[in-house]
């Protein structure tokens, strides 16, 4: 009798307790309201589903909110990526100090980053009014959406790079470089396949924060429905009106987009391990 319990007792002390707990808070923090978000678009009829959703106003939100965030994603995997090999592959001056501005986007509070974008590339802002000058609009178009989108994305693809970059065995390059490869043909048949796996777990987190971006968004863009206007404020105009059903719809969409494209993505970068694993 005793050594059945002993046999059953979990060999790792507190897991039972560790397991509940996560399921606890996952359940009331995560599950729980967005069920809510769920039931509440649910209830909606037809016609007003049709009209929430499909609204020139709700359409041209989307549109912009979707555009910006793959191109902010975009820029930050080539831009994040040549930082983290920049910073993994040399020590120079200042290196700490470049390091520890990466994570700037992190710390800084969203709606002191979206004044800070709308002061500096106003009309009448010292970068704004050089740009104007040569008849480039920066604020409140989709261009500064999407710089503002660029900026609070950019660590998580350094982030995700960087460890993968330090850790990258040096015989496979050494030994292409020996047998007469290029450095780029080094960089296309070597680096970026190994890094292939980061790199799109990097343009995952930086989506992900795009698409519910708010808050350094907000003030850049000038909030010009049709035009400027992003999901996540539009949600929050709904709510204003007291269109609950409506925000929740609009809200359910955007929740669904980003879930099949982060789990497309992380499709795509398990078959490249395991692609670069059996090779």
């Amino acid at each position: 009798m005793f050594l059945t319990n002993a046999i059953k007792r979990d060999a790792v002390p507190g897991r039972s307790l560790a397991l509940g707990t996560t399921l606890t808070l996952l359940t009331l923090c995560v599950i729980i309201p967005l069920a809510a978000v769920a039931a509440t678009a649910a209830g909606m009829s037809g016609p007003a589903l049709e009209r929430a959703l499909l609204s020139p106003r709700a359409l041209a939100a989307f549109r912009l909110t979707f555009g910006a965030s793959l191109l902010a994603a975009a820029v930050d995997v080539v831009a994040g990526t040549l930082v983290a090999w920049i910073l993994v592959s040399f020590r120079f001056a200042g290196r700490t100090v470049l390091d520890a501005v990466v994570d700037i986007p992190f710390a800084l509070p969203t709606a002191v980053t979206g004044i800070a974008f709308a002061t500096l590339y106003g009309p009448n802002g010292p970068l704004g009014a050089v740009l104007l000058a040569h008849g480039i609009h920066v604020a409140y178009t989709p261009a500064g959406v999407a710089l503002a989108l660029t900026f609070v994305g950019f660590p998580f693809v350094v982030r995700s790079v960087g460890p993968v970059l330090a850790a990258m065995p040096r015989e496979f390059d050494e030994a292409a470089a020996s047998l007469g490869a290029t450095p780029f043909g080094r960089l296309v048949s070597i680096t970026l396949p190994l890094l292939a796996p980061a790199m799109l777990a990097g343009f995952a987190l930086a989506l992900a924060r795009a698409l519910g971006e708010y808050g350094s968004v907000v003030f850049i863009s000038g909030n010009m429905p049709l035009r400027t206007e992003i999901v996540p404020l539009l949600i929050m105009t709904r709510l204003q009106e007291f269109d609950d059903s409506g925000a929740a719809a609009i809200a359910v969409v955007l929740l669904l987009a980003s879930f099949l494209l982060l789990l497309g993505i992380a499709a795509i970068e398990r078959r490249l391990i395991v692609s670069r694993v059996r090779a």
